[in-house]
């Protein structure tokens, strides 16, 4: 499989792409998983977090590493989180500038899947599942401040729009399908409104017979994901009032042209007229000779 500059023959690879940093991995799966305490996608400024690699319950021989704003596969230790045995990173106070994308990676260039963490420096967040939900599964999203109390009215929007407003701060949706992924955030009046976090859906797991001969698997990239609502009526309003502008401009040209028409017509009118006037006059005048 090729990616960008890098070329790697794997049976199981893919290609993931996060949609609040622009960001793309090429990864090799493998059975390890990154675990996050707490286990959630947002976390509030000065919060302590821990994070670590487990495959068959051991951590030996994996590194934790990142994407940020800031910087790129940047492994824990090198400048960020401290490593107090095998892969377990923590960070004792989490800041903004630690919010993106974190996966663990063996010596040989296997991965984990990538979870993406938020860190806000408001007072309201959104808890979310840190890693895509299966489809036909249920998902709890909860809107928590900072301070007590957290059971607090809240509004939930999906993709800029209002979903609905749950009086005691949490959300369930039953049975998600692929309609369901979107970007989600929540808002509590006078306290604030959560950044926005990332919701995916993953189809059913099926069980397919091994492939019989090795074949470069083809990376796949999720869809990005639909424009907003609010920005498909702006776009529509726009093109229709650049649509009645052209009839105007259409209909004054028509009115001028018409009334030109007239008046030249009106003029070649009075030019006849006063033709014939005149060669009635020069009769006449030929007619009095004539009699004198």
């Amino acid at each position: 499989m090729s990616c960008g500059n890098v070329n790697v023959t794997l049976t199981t690879s893919w290609c993931f792409k996060t949609n609040l940093y622009n960001f793309y991995l090429c990864m090799n799966l493998s059975p390890v998983h990154l675990t996050v305490s707490p286990n959630r996608s947002q976390l509030f400024e000065d919060e302590s977090v821990s994070l670590s690699c487990e495959e068959d319950d051991s951590s030996a021989g994996w590194t934790l590493r990142r994407n940020t704003t800031r910087e790129t596969r940047n492994q824990c230790g090198d400048g960020w989180g401290e490593q107090p045995a095998g892969s377990l990173c923590k960070i004792s106070y989490i800041i903004v500038f630690d919010s993106g994308v974190y996966w663990c990676e063996s010596r040989e260039g296997s991965t984990s899947s990538i979870i993406n963490i938020t860190v806000s420096g408001g007072s309201v967040i959104l808890q979310s599942p840190v890693l895509p939900v299966m489809e036909g599964h249920d998902v709890t999203l909860h809107c928590q401040t900072k301070s007590p109390p957290s059971k607090l009215p809240a509004d939930f929007y999906k993709d800029g729009s209002l979903i609905r407003t749950e009086p005691t701060g949490h959300m369930t949706i039953h049975h998600v399908t692929k309609s369901d992924e979107g970007l989600y955030k929540c808002h509590i009046s006078s306290h604030g409104e959560s950044p926005p976090s990332w919701i995916s859906v993953t189809g059913k797991t099926t069980t397919t017979p091994p492939p019989t001969t090795t074949s470069t698997s083809t990376a796949y990239v999720p869809s990005s994901p639909s424009p907003p609502p609010h920005l498909l009526f702006t776009v529509s309003v726009t093109c229709s009032v650049v649509f009645v502008l052209l009839l105007l401009i259409l209909l004054i040209l028509l009115v001028r042209r018409c009334v030109r028409k007239k008046s030249k017509a009106g003029e070649v009118k009075v030019k006849e007229d006063d033709i014939k006037y005149g060669e009635v006059k020069i009769l006449n005048k030929k007619s009095h000779q004539q009699q004198t």
